[in-house]
């Protein structure tokens, strides 16, 4: 499980990982808890998935000017 703290773009951050699938990694929402945004994810090494959506977020227009934080749950 993956865990995203993002106070804003939360909807963006969701629509974004729920169609990645590349290399057979995908991820699905689970949950909101205040800030924090979890998915589910087919990946088996986390830590190389999170490092994976905080680039993927990145690249994104909005998500240059972003602050937020990916961590394995």
């Amino acid at each position: 499980m993956i865990s995203i703290a993002s106070a804003m773009q939360q909807d963006e951050i969701i629509e974004l990982l729920e169609a990645y699938n590349e290399a057979d990694v995908s991820f699905t929402y689970k949950e909101k808890q205040g800030i924090k945004l979890f998915f589910t994810t087919t990946a088996t090494d986390l830590d190389a998935a999170a490092k994976a959506v905080k680039a993927l977020i990145k690249a994104q227009p909005w998500g240059s000017v972003l602050y937020f934080q990916v961590t394995p749950a």
